[in-house]
């Protein structure tokens, strides 16, 4: 099979490579000390190097580990060849991911890996191919505020890369491309950054997205929690695994930044600064949803996005969310979430669908699902449970 124009040759790996690496050198020439009103500083602390995350294990690394997540993240959605058998591919990303974070592959350059994180999952055409009843072989369904191209919805194979260091980023999709070849095919990428984690009580913590507001409070924290809402515990071929769904949204940030704060924490149902619910307590605790103003009005509006999103309003589990800012190819939010339901995604949105005074800022232009393989060794290599 032809592989697509954009699929990167090894030679589109170094010219990226070096790209990368002399637009990194740039970037280090501009800091605090060049802005106006400050004085250079004698000599830059050196950073300290992120601990590397075991990719091996019962779970994939790049879900819950690192805790808190990397800030910087590429997303690199493929088809396979119908040609192609999923399990001997799988097993050779997976070993390379495996040389890849521990630091000993050569085509990393001499980068340091320091907490890279590869996580793979596939599309619900493949895992129909191992059984149509599995967790992840249902497509997503369409919803409103939708703009999407074709091949921009669905897809066979997800490369999800996180770092702390984004020059590792496109050097690793380059070479797990590369290694790939004509096996597969890109439909799309996207690239993307967290904002700073602001801490939220109860010893969490959380970024502000692209909005100003404090994002991903609300999840499967412990491990009580992750067991129940987050990680598959069957049938055996995915026991381990999860479930992704990816949406990539443009906002209308003009639109939004043209409200009052208060009209904003409205939308939100929290407060913007420090992301407690207008219902009060405490960011952590969660919004009282039946507390109401003396004249009978709720605290945390009807439409508010606290409440339509809420768990218990919506009747399902929790998801363990992310949202990343993007710039390309438009300013927005790349969201991502974890869950072992497809239903806890799908009901909420629905839910919020209906009447979410948050979503009239937002134009879905990519989606997909994927089910996020357990967790793979030497002895178990990638996707061997599944299709072994």
């Amino acid at each position: 099979m032809r592989r697509a124009d954009h699929h990167p040759s090894r030679r589109t790996f170094l010219d990226v490579t070096g790209a990368m690496m002399a637009a990194g050198l740039a970037a280090g020439c501009t800091s605090d000390s060049a802005q106006p009103g400050r004085h250079a500083p004698a000599a830059s602390a050196p950073e300290a190097t992120p601990k590397p995350v075991p990719a091996t294990g019962r779970h994939q690394a790049g879900i819950t580990l690192p805790q808190p997540a990397q800030p910087n993240l590429l997303a690199v959605v493929a088809d396979l060849d119908d040609t192609v058998a999923p399990g001997p591919l799988l097993a050779e990303l997976g070993e390379a991911i495996r040389t890849l974070t521990a630091g000993t592959d050569t085509r990393l350059l001499g980068l340091p890996p320091g907490d890279l994180t590869v996580t793979v999952g596939v599309g619900p055409r493949l895992v129909r191919t191992a059984g149509a009843s599995l967790p992840g072989a249902t497509d997503l369904p369409r919803f409103s505020r939708e703009r999407i191209a074709p091949q921009a919805r669905g897809g066979d194979l997800l490369i999800q890369i996180c770092a702390s260091d984004a020059l590792l980023l496109p050097v690793v999709a380059a070479m797990l491309l590369d290694q790939a070849g004509d096996r597969i095919r890109e439909r799309w990428r996207q690239s993307a950054r967290r904002g700073t984690n602001v801490s939220v009580g109860n010893g969490l913590t959380a970024p502000r997205n692209p909005l100003g507001f404090i994002d991903g409070i609300v999840g499967p924290h412990t491990s009580a929690e992750q067991q129940r809402d987050l990680w598959l515990a069957g049938p055996p071929a995915v026991a381990g695994g999860t479930l992704a769904v990816l949406r990539r949204m443009e906002l209308d940030l003009p639109r939004f930044a043209a409200l009052s704060v208060a009209e904003q924490e409205a939308v939100f149902g929290r407060r913007r600064a420090s992301g407690v619910p207008l219902s009060g307590g405490t960011a952590a605790s969660g919004p009282e949803l039946g507390a109401k103003t003396p004249d009978g009005r709720y605290l945390v509006p009807a439409d508010a996005h606290a409440r339509r999103a809420h768990s218990t309003v919506v009747g399902v589990g929790h998801m363990l969310r992310r949202s990343y800012s993007t710039d390309e190819p438009a300013p927005g939010l790349l969201f991502i979430s974890f869950q072992n339901d497809l239903r806890t995604f799908t009901a909420t949105l629905t839910h919020m669908d209906n009447s979410d005074a948050l979503l009239p800022f937002t134009t879905t232009t990519a989606s997909a699902t994927f089910l996020i393989l357990p967790g793979f060794d030497r002895q178990r290599p990638l996707g061997s449970r599944l299709f072994g």
